[in-house]
């Protein structure tokens, strides 16, 4: 069939009298396009014919074609010639003008639907953005335009700004669309109003800055003074709003006449405006923070002056939260309410958008949590009782932002600019001593006020489900700030929670049950059980009764509130609800069809239930081991029971033999995932043994065992080996025998595998005492025979030591067999690996035996500094020192001071050594040392800090600053951060203020590397560390030499290294202290550092020429060398990548200049195959 005959074939079915035949001719159409796009290309007259007879179906009376003619345009409109897209766009447009309402609001969708449907890319996108612009600002330039159409075509037209910002600023486009949609914010319909506001807030991050100045001075700064018009001002603060959120860069030069105005604003009695006004100030804080923060004080006035907000109520006061505590009055304030109704009554508006406003402040500001805790948590906690549902819980939600906000920053320190009682404290410090004011403190302080009003709304039995989730979810957070916070109020809680649990879980309150239940648990582990001891009994029958519900999350959370009480309560002498939880667990565990996620929570309960009470659960008879420790099905909480149990709990042989058997049956079937718990819970109930591991147990496990013995999954082989030295231990004379006999020639293999180290090779060396004499030479002859380039002769060394160590009668022998080998006439006659495998031995022989009556043997080793093998005798050396070291120290020493070629040989020799004798030589070799040597040394001065602190600590400590920076950088470099330097850290960090620029860098690597491995330790001190690490980032020009190299200059930054190692630090910070960052001063420093240093940038749209000028790169002359033109490419890559990052956390229009970026980059013809790939396009 061909494209001519299909396409008339379809024009016939859409020129039907049928309209299902009309509806079909559409849907093929579609259908055909879908499929392949080609099948409507071809004969043009054929095209526009089909085209034509598509745009008369919009006209259709019936919807359903209409609505399918517009889903065809939107495929078309992708394909169809430039003639023709100019002939739907005039069409549609004449639709959409006509008197009839029906065909303008479907010309309305059709103009939509082709706008999001054009293609971003493609020659008809431009002429079709071209043609479609101007009409569409002619037709909201027209005053006689119906309002319906206006708010279309504006609907539209942010479609078009939205999608192809960069065609719609064109400043060649008439007539512009600022000046265009302006007018239309006086319009007399609010619907047109609201419509024009959001497209001129799209539009508005492109607009060419001299008509953005025309807009805030005709059109915004003029209706927010205090007299202008109310329905004016009102639509200039929710213009305000929308231009923040899409473009606050924008309003950068007004700022200190916007604000001053909304907040004036708020003030005059319309309840529309101050909705609007709140709103506005919430953006401003959310989007604006450091323009906003002059004005602060000011908004948290007004929301906490609004958020009381009710003038159509006359029951509250300042005493509410008082009233509100009393039981006795809480019914009759009900009364009043249920009788107090007023449909009209839109006040609610006002205090809801106060709360959210509080809660941009707590969201933005928690270096403030001390002020909020005496300004505005008091209110908050006065409006817990709003009468507006929607309200009290936004009031909630906002309490549950100042408990996280108190969770994660709380410990930070805390601004007190603002606080007045600083001033006074100040004061009075010289005639009292006060305890200090904290965000912990004081929540503490008000923990009563607030747990008495949020309980007081709980109460109610008609308080609805979704309000009593919310409370026991602010409940559940204030336990998680301050946990045993709720003593006082456990009658309260249990009441409420048990009229919440004796109601069966429906679907609709199921996340309530939870919800409680969760809050339940959390309060039994956070309080002594003398609090909840009197409300116990009213509440284990519900819970026993959530234990049995149908609901498997109910269920499963109800068992674990009682492992929770489990724990809480122990040891548990007798109880009636310990045994029915007993009853409960085993009846779920023996039942089949249990959940596996109830089954779990029961058989972990079961486990909590024998630590906690052993005499309430022994006489039972242990029936539910029978159910737990089944074959089939998932095992693994079982095992972690099992585990859990024999760890804890003094169990029978006859148990300890039970689960052997079950877990050695486990040990054949179970999968790769399950198998290092087994060997956990094996190694476990072997040493539960009271009486002994039974004679006839090895000789069955060890063979279970053999398969694992093996490098093929080096995690099992540590469990392995783990599971035969226990055995070794416990059952020596049954053990060895098959261990000879099954595994030794398996160790001996593995032993000098390279692939062992870490925790299997810790397992590997174990004491073979009794098999000493024969696992020595065995061991050093299967190195011998191994393929060089795989053995790991340092572990066999190892495994020999271990084995000497526990039978140290053999050890004269073993070090005469090979001492012979290292000596250097012995040499011709020796094989390197001899050589290096007898220096590995004696080395780790000589770090538990004397060996000062083998005084040739260390001699032979210092002569091997200058032997191939220098890297083995190096740390070997150290190791014979340490079982003498009055008599070996003394002689490395005098070959470091007597051959400077073997200085750095000999400090590695002592690697080892960690003596009081090596302090002061460190400290002799910094002057004139290379950096090689000073790492060294710093690694050695560490390791003795952090092993003798109390004697090393305060002298490393007393050299910060000592004169000579050989010796500052060698102190910066030698700590390891941890908890020892917790209190002197920042005396170290300190040299980040250095003037040798050398120890400045070593001071931010030493950040860095506490950054990355011990952050709490530098958290609360980031605000004084920033502005250091900040200007390290910083071009130095004084660092910048210029260097003649022939007939070209060369510039040479001094700076790079630590310039570098400065960003290092911060993107560490990024990962590890995060929240402790103020991104908007990290954004300023990080565009600084891609554009001009004397450029201010602070928004995405502003790096936007930065990137560009970068993918552009510099110009290639005929003096540009290769080198140039590739380090300019890498730049380049690395720029997409960082675009491509950018690009997907931007949201859609909040930059408008660096989406068109974006595009333009997708289509580059040099480098925008690259960037596709990296977008994943």
């Amino acid at each position: 069939m061909t494209k001519t005959y299909l396409m008339n074939s379809l024009v016939e079915k859409m020129q039907s009298p049928d309209q299902d035949f009309r509806f079909m001719g559409l849907n093929d159409l579609m259908s055909e396009i879908k499929q392949d796009p080609a099948s409507f290309i071809g004969d043009e007259p054929t095209e526009t014919k089909v085209l034509k007879q598509v745009l008369s179906l919009v006209e259709d009376r019936i919807s359903e074609v209409k609505n399918q003619a517009v889903k065809c345009l939107g495929q078309l409109i992708k394909i169809i010639r430039e003639t023709q897209m100019e002939l739907v766009v005039d069409s549609l447009i004449n639709f959409s003008v006509g008197k009839d309402d029906e065909l303008r609001d479907i010309s309305g969708l059709a103009l939509k639907t082709i706008t999001s449907e054009l293609p971003l890319e493609g020659k008809i996108t431009p002429r079709a953005c071209a043609k479609l612009a101007p009409k569409l600002l002619q037709q909201v330039s027209n005053t006689e335009t119906p309002p319906e159409t206006l708010i279309e075509t504006l609907s539209t037209l942010s479609i078009l700004i939205t999608r192809f910002p960069a065609h719609v600023s064109d400043p060649a486009l008439t007539p512009h669309p600022l000046p265009a949609i302006a007018p239309l914010l006086s319009h007399s319909r609010p619907a047109v109003r609201k419509r024009a506001i959001l497209t001129l807030s799209q539009y508005v991050p492109v607009a060419p800055p001299t008509l953005v100045n025309d807009l805030l001075q005709n059109h915004i700064l003029p209706f927010l003074s205090p007299d202008a018009n109310l329905e004016k001002q009102r639509t200039t603060v929710h213009l305000v709003a929308a231009i923040i959120r899409q473009a606050p860069q924008q309003l950068t030069s007004v700022y200190n006449d916007i604000i001053p105005g909304v907040i004036k604003a708020v003030q005059r009695d319309d309840d529309e405006l101050r909705e609007g006004c709140l709103q506005a100030l919430e953006t401003l804080l959310l989007r604006c923070l450091i323009e906003a923060t002059p004005f602060l004080s000011s908004i948290i006035q007004i929301g906490s002056q609004f958020i009381k907000y009710d003038p159509n109520y006359a029951g509250q006061d300042d005493d509410e939260d008082e009233e509100m505590a009393d039981a006795d009055d809480e019914d009759d304030a009900d009364a009043d309410l249920d009788e107090y109704s007023d449909d009209e009554d839109t006040s609610y508006k006002i205090r809801r958008a106060s709360t959210k406003l509080l809660a941009a402040v707590i969201t933005t500001r928690p270096e403030l949590l001390t002020s909020l805790y005496k300004e505005v948590s008091p209110v908050l906690i006065s409006r817990f009782g709003d009468r507006e549902k929607t309200v009290r819980l936004e009031v909630w939600a906002t309490y549950g932002v100042l408990l996280n906000q108190t969770s994660m920053y709380g410990g930070l320190p805390q601004s007190q600019e603002n606080d007045p009682t600083i001033r006074k404290r100040k004061r009075d410090s010289e005639e009292r001593m006060d305890v200090e004011e904290t965000p912990y403190t004081l929540l503490r302080s008000q923990v009563s006020s607030l747990s008495k009003a949020l309980l007081q709304q709980l109460k109610s039995p008609k308080t609805p489900p979704p309000t009593l989730q919310a409370g026991f979810q602010l409940l559940h957070a204030l336990l998680g700030v301050l946990p045993g916070c709720l003593s006082n109020q456990i009658t309260p809680i249990a009441t409420i929670s048990r009229s919440v649990l004796l109601q069966s879980p429906a679907t609709s309150t199921s996340a309530l049950h939870l919800t409680c239940l969760s809050f339940i648990a959390l309060y039994f582990a956070t309080h002594a059980p003398g609090t909840f001891s009197v409300s116990l009994p009213s509440l284990s029958p519900v819970l026993l009764k959530s234990v049995g519900e149908k609901h498997p999350r109910v269920a499963s959370e109800a068992f674990r509130v009682f492992s929770a009480l489990l724990n809480a309560t122990r040891p548990i002498k007798s109880g009636e609800w310990a045994e029915c939880l007993y009853d409960q667990a085993c009846q779920r565990l023996s039942t089949h069809d249990t959940d596996a996620e109830v089954r779990g929570c029961a058989e972990d309960c079961i486990a909590d239930l024998w630590i906690c009470a052993p005499d309430v659960i022994k006489p039972r008879g242990g029936k539910e081991w029978q159910a737990i420790c089944r074959t089939t099905g998932n095992t693994g909480g079982a095992v972690r029971v099992v585990t859990k149990v024999a760890r804890d709990v003094e169990m029978s042989d006859d148990w300890v033999n039970f689960c052997v058997e079950w877990i050695m049956g486990l040990l054949k079937k179970s999968e790769r995932g399950g198998k290092p718990e087994i060997f956990i819970a094996l190694d476990t109930l072997l040493k539960r043994y009271s009486s002994g591991v039974p004679t006839d147990l090895p000789p069955t496990l060890v063979p279970q065992i053999r398969p694992y013995i093996s490098t093929t999954d080096i995690s099992l082989l540590s469990h392995a080996l783990t599971i035969i030295t226990v055995l070794l231990e416990l059952s020596p004379t049954a053990t060895f025998p098959e261990v000879e006999r099954e595994v030794l020639g398996d160790i001996y293999q593995i032993a000098h595998s390279p692939l062992v180290s870490g925790a299997a090779l810790d397992s590997l060396l174990m004491p073979d005492s009794q098999i000493a004499t024969h696992v020595v030479p065995n061991l050093a002859i299967s190195a011998e025979k191994a393929n060089k380039s795989d053995a790991n002769l340092a572990n066999v060394a190892k495994c020999i030591g271990q084995v000497v160590q526990s039978d140290q009668g053999v050890a004269a022998g073993t070090i005469a067999v090979y001492s012979k080998y290292i000596k250097k006439s012995s040499k011709s006659k020796s094989t390197t690996s001899v050589v290096v495998l007898s220096l590995l031995i004696v080395g780790e022989l000589g770090r538990f035996i004397d060996m000062s009556k083998q005084q040739d043997t260390f001699s032979n080793t210092i002569e091997h500094f200058s032997a191939e093998e220098e890297e083995n005798s190096l740390t070997y050396v150290g190791n014979i020192a340490i079982g003498n070291l009055h008599q070996f120290l003394p002689a490395i020493l005098r070959v470091a001071e007597s051959d400077p070629h073997k200085k750095l040989l000999s400090l590695h020799a002592l690697k080892e050594v960690l003596q009081k004798q090596l302090w002061a030589p460190l400290f002799q070799y910094l002057d004139d040392a290379e950096d090689s040597t000073r790492n060294v040394a710093a690694a050695y001065l560490g390791k003795l800090t952090t092993t003798y602190p109390t004697r090393y600590l305060p002298q490393l400590h007393s050299r910060i600053h000592d004169e000579n920076p050989a010796a500052r950088a060698t102190v910066e470099s030698s700590p390891s951060y941890d908890e020892l330097l917790a209190s002197l850290i920042m005396d170290f960090l300190d040299l980040i203020h250095d003037k040798d620029l050398n120890v400045r860098r070593l001071a931010l690597s030493a950040l860095n590397s506490a950054a990355r491995t011990k952050p709490h330790l530098i958290r609360d001190h980031l605000p004084t560390l920033l502005p250091s690490l900040y200007a390290e980032m910083k071009v130095n020009l004084d660092l910048i030499r210029t260097v003649q190299m022939g007939p070209w200059t060369h510039k040479v930054d001094y700076g790079l290294d630590a310039r570098k190692t400065a960003w290092e630090t911060l993107y560490t910070l990024l990962d590890t202290c995060l929240a402790k960052l103020d991104l908007s001063i990290f954004l300023s420093h990080l565009l600084a550092a891609i554009s001009d240093p004397s450029d201010e940038i602070k928004r995405l749209d502003e790096l936007t020429p930065s990137l560009e000028l970068t993918m552009r790169g510099t110009a290639v002359t005929k003096d540009t060398v290769k080198q140039d033109i590739e380090r300019a490419a890498e730049l380049r890559r690395s720029t997409m990548r960082a675009v491509v990052a950018l690009s997907k956390i931007d949201s859609a229009g909040s930059a408008p200049k660096f989406d068109a970026f974006v595009e333009e980059s997708r289509k580059n013809e040099q480098w925008g195959l690259e960037f596709r790939e990296l977008l994943g396009h």
